[in-house]
């Protein structure tokens, strides 16, 4: 009986709409949030090619999981779309089945002490992408004319590629950046604020997240000029109230998102595809505004962003 409770569970909790329709390999996207029939690179030179990058909710562990097609849309609204006479192309990249060589220390480990052993799960993907920038380079696509975007961990490796490869992309789209963790909410921000959380998390998760973490930020921190346009929300439970350090940096664009779940006074909703049939929900969690439809505000800013790059 408790078996078969189990798979009657599992059975509701993937026919849901928010575990509907997840893309699990790479890809060129169409303007429905799908694979392109095509994905060929046609006329190269006239391509805008976007690679965006998902989070990771697994920190170093490899896994199988991608992005929702709900978590997509935004971007593959673009597919399609022509700026300077040169066409939008959105890849998406899964990386997720990559795994760091210190995994089990690392996270399984509060007290966990540098240094790391061997290449951590990052790193990994930020190589992965390197790879992909120069294979679409060898098919006839200009640098300034690839730009790197992801959301979460996503958006914080990118502007590590940035800062360590500046001439390999016209610029980043970073959205949400975060990789270590709900910081802001766990770690009690509000109350105690930044520095003191900063120290709250580093006796909760160990000197090794917290330092590579620090020395991450310190890298890009360093960039003279660093082309990426980044969103943040206050509210957001991962790194909401501790992205003041992106400020610092040169040739940042950085976009707070308002002060609540909405946007141009625009309530926000996560919307996609269950088995053909749309499905429409409330925004819950702040760190996923950027996949909700009231984000498609800002499609004309990284339009002009992106513009600005090429």
């Amino acid at each position: 009986m408790k078996k078969q409770l189990i798979i009657f569970t599992l059975f509701l909790l993937f026919s849901t709409s928010v575990y509907a329709d997840q893309l699990l390999k790479n890809g060129f996207l169409n303007s429905k949030m799908s694979y392109a029939k095509d994905q060929n690179i046609n006329d190269p030179s006239n391509k805008i090619i976007i690679i965006y990058n998902h989070g990771q909710a697994d920190h170093d562990e490899p896994s199988n999981n991608c992005v929702w097609k709900n978590g997509i849309r935004n971007f593959s609204s673009l597919v399609g779309e022509k700026i300077k006479e040169k066409e939008i192309m959105v890849y998406l990249h899964c990386t997720n089945k990559l795994a760091g060589d210190d995994r089990k220390r690392l996270w399984n480990k509060k007290k966990f002490k540098a240094p790391y052993k061997g290449i951590p799960k990052l790193e990994k993907r930020l190589d992965a992408n390197i790879e992909l920038i120069d294979f679409f380079v060898s098919k006839g696509v200009p640098n300034k004319q690839i730009i790197m975007t992801g959301h979460s961990c996503g958006g914080w490796m990118t502007m590590m590629l940035m800062a360590r490869y500046p001439e390999k992309v016209g610029g980043g789209i970073s959205l949400m950046q975060a990789c270590y963790g709900e910081i802001s909410k766990k770690d009690k921000i509000v109350k105690v604020g930044v520095e003191k959380g900063l120290e709250k998390f580093k006796k909760r998760k160990g000197s090794g997240p917290a330092d590579m973490r620090q020395n991450q930020i310190d890298e890009i921190k360093e960039s003279k000029n660093l082309p990426v346009l980044v969103f943040t929300h206050p509210k957001d439970p991962y790194d909401g109230l501790i992205s003041d350090w992106v400020n610092e940096i040169p040739g940042v664009q950085r976009i707070i998102i308002s002060e609540d779940k909405k946007i141009n006074g625009k309530k926000c909703y996560r919307i996609g595809v269950n088995n053909g049939e749309k499905w429409k929900e409330p925004l819950k969690n702040y760190h996923s505004i950027d996949m909700a439809d009231c984000f498609q505000y800002y499609n004309p800013t990284i339009l002009n962003f992106i513009a600005s790059r090429i």
